[in-house]
């Protein structure tokens, strides 16, 4: 897959050609892209930057994919994603930095390293201990923090979530789900008795952070949760907007009250579908 010899096939070759193996097949997608990155205008004017937003909207596209169950979208996605992953290594190559090879040596390596107990004589008892043990390999890597590899770009909601787990692999945790709802209980407090901006915004951000921690002990990811909230609350708005259209009123002709009918109707449709 290097460079000397990205145009071993021709582009009728790649039209055609399906290849018989997994890597056949990764390494003709591999040199379509790179003849797209010589010859295509718009892939020339590409930098890892300038692919940044598109990798994470692919990201998202994948995400809702996978919630509303729909496979055949699921692939198409998967696909636009190691398209990314093609086009990021070439970058990475033109700039000598690395190459497709190493990129692959290195997750293999590191999936070989941080899973002794199927690679190794290690052994676990269960999931939780094959936290704990991955966070303390990881550490053995030249890590200073447990905390370290969280992206501070994440969405801050999953960033909390992840912090959290990997504080609880090394035993920085509560011991009882009771005892989160308690500190919630205090930040409420606290957060009702601030008296200027600044204090009412530490005080709500300790509480989603609270909240947060709640969520890993009722098993939930808060950022799943919150997502499909939202298309929840999407969904049921757009039949408000449909049946006020239906009206022929005006928003301000309706009250709340009136408005909520609309919202349980949509309520209601929700259930009968489900």
């Amino acid at each position: 897959m290097k460079s000397s010899n990205a145009m071993d096939l021709n582009k009728q070759q790649l039209q055609n050609v399906q290849g018989v193996t997994l890597g056949e097949k990764f390494e003709r997608l591999y040199k379509i892209v790179q003849l797209l990155r010589k010859e295509c205008p718009w892939d020339q004017k590409q930098t890892p930057d300038s692919l940044l937003h598109l990798t994470i909207e692919e990201v998202f596209e994948m995400v809702h994919a996978v919630d509303v169950k729909d496979d055949n979208e699921l692939k198409k996605e998967l696909g636009d994603i190691l398209l990314h992953l093609c086009f990021q290594s070439i970058l990475a190559e033109e700039r000598r930095a690395f190459e497709m090879e190493s990129v692959l040596d290195a997750i293999s390596e590191k999936l070989i390293f941080r899973h002794p107990h199927v690679f190794g004589e290690a052994t676990v008892s269960d999931e939780g201990d094959v936290k704990r043990k991955w966070e303390e390999l990881k550490l053995k890597e030249g890590r200073k923090s447990v905390l370290e590899g969280v992206p501070k770009a994440m969405p801050q909601l999953l960033r909390a979530f992840r912090m959290q787990e990997k504080a609880a692999g090394v035993s920085f945790d509560w011991k009882q789900s009771e005892e989160v709802l308690l500190k919630l209980g205090e930040e409420m407090a606290e957060l009702k008795n601030a008296s200027s901006q600044e204090e009412r915004e530490g005080e709500f951000g300790d509480i989603l952070f609270t909240l947060v921690n709640y969520s890993r002990f009722i098993g939930v990811n808060p950022e799943d949760a919150l997502r499909k909230t939202n298309e929840k609350f999407f969904r049921r708005f757009q039949h408000i907007e449909k049946r006020v259209a239906e009206s022929g009123k005006s928003w301000k002709d309706y009250d709340l009250t009136e408005l909520d009918v609309f919202w349980n109707e949509a309520k209601q449709m929700e259930a009968q579908k489900n």
